[in-house]
């Protein structure tokens, strides 16, 4: 196994990691947001390792950067205290969802050994500033605007709500 797959399948890991930790912090939102910065760092380490140094710094800096930031000026300006699942809420559920969660990992790991694809050389210019700027503004430009006007749209609700709280 040479060193750029064992850093992929690390930084893999972490993000793995990293998003199930968010999930399951789902009471603490600040600890949440945070493990999503550790997966979306982790994504941005993928990109290096595949070689597509300006996606991974598109990665940190828009979403480990920008938008996490939005989502913990969000969870601020709110300030939810109360929390809305009590602790002991359907404790025998969450351990049988984690032992099946547990056994298809079992399941998937111990199957994924021979089923890994052999690695392939990565066209010339593969994550630069022309293959990133052309795929943005021509076939994920519907996407790109949409995002922009759901983010607006947050930061509208979120100021409202907050607004709304104030004022009673």
């Amino acid at each position: 196994m040479s060193v750029d797959v064992a850093l992929f399948y690390l930084f893999a890991a972490m993000a793995t990691a990293s998003a199930v930790a968010m999930v399951v912090n789902v009471r603490n939102t600040v600890a949440a947001a945070m493990s999503l910065v550790i997966c979306m760092v982790s994504l941005a380490g993928i990109y290096v390792v595949l070689e597509a140094h300006l996606i991974a710094v598109v990665q940190i800096m828009v979403y480990a950067g920008a938008i996490v930031v939005l989502f913990i000026f969000v969870v601020m300006l709110l300030n939810l205290r109360q929390d809305s699942f009590p602790p002991g809420r359907m404790r025998g559920l969450k351990f049988l969802g984690s032992l099946a969660g547990l056994w298809f990992l079992a399941r998937f790991l111990a199957t994924q050994a021979e089923y890994l694809p052999q690695t392939v050389a990565l066209e010339e210019g593969f994550g630069g500033y022309r293959h990133l700027g052309m795929a943005l503004f021509t076939d994920y430009l519907l996407a790109f605007e949409a995002t922009s006007l759901l983010l607006l749209a947050a930061i509208v609700g979120a100021v409202i709500l907050a607004k709304r709280r104030l004022d009673t």
